[in-house]
C-alpha cells in the first residue's frame, strides 16, 4: 500500500535533517573551545603556565582560596576582572594565536603572575 504524499515528504524532510546534523557534527566539534583552570592561594596563581590550544576559544576558570580579594588582570588577553576572597569567576577569551600571555593578580602583582601558553 502507498503513503500518502505528505508522509513521503515529511519522511524525506527528517532523512535530510538528519543527514545535515550528522555532516555538520565534526565541525560543531572543531568549534568548541577550551577550558583552563586557575586557583589563586597563597597570592600565587596554580598552574602558573596553563595551556590551551591556539585558533580556538578559551574559557578560564579562577577560583580565590584566599580569604581576600585578587584582580584578575592581562593587558594581552584585554581582561580585568575582581575574585572575591572564596569566590570563582569565569572569563571567556577570544581564539588566540600561538604566544606567551601574561596575566596577574593587579593587587599583589609582586607575587602573583602567570602566563597563558597557547600552542
Amino acid at each position: 500500500m502507498k503513503q500518502p504524499a505528505s508522509k513521503r515528504h515529511a519522511a524525506r524532510v527528517c532523512a535530510l535533517a538528519i543527514g545535515l546534523l550528522a555532516a555538520a557534527a565534526p565541525f560543531a566539534w572543531a568549534e568548541e573551545g577550551a577550558t583552563v583552570r586557575l586557583s589563586i592561594k597563597d597570592h600565587r596563581f596554580q598552574p602558573t603556565e596553563p595551556r590551551a590550544p591556539a585558533g580556538k576559544a578559551i574559557t578560564i576558570e579562577i577560583r580565590n582560596l584566599d580569604p581576600t580579594p585578587a584582580e584578575f588582570e592581562s593587558k594581552t588577553l584585554r581582561v580585568e576582572k575582581v575574585v572575591a576572597g572564596g569566590g570563582a569567576i569565569t572569563v571567556q577569551i577570544r581564539p588566540l594565536a600561538a604566544g606567551r600571555y601574561r596575566f596577574f593578580d593587579d593587587y599583589h602583582e609582586d607575587t602573583t603572575e602567570g602566563f597563558l601558553v597557547v600552542q
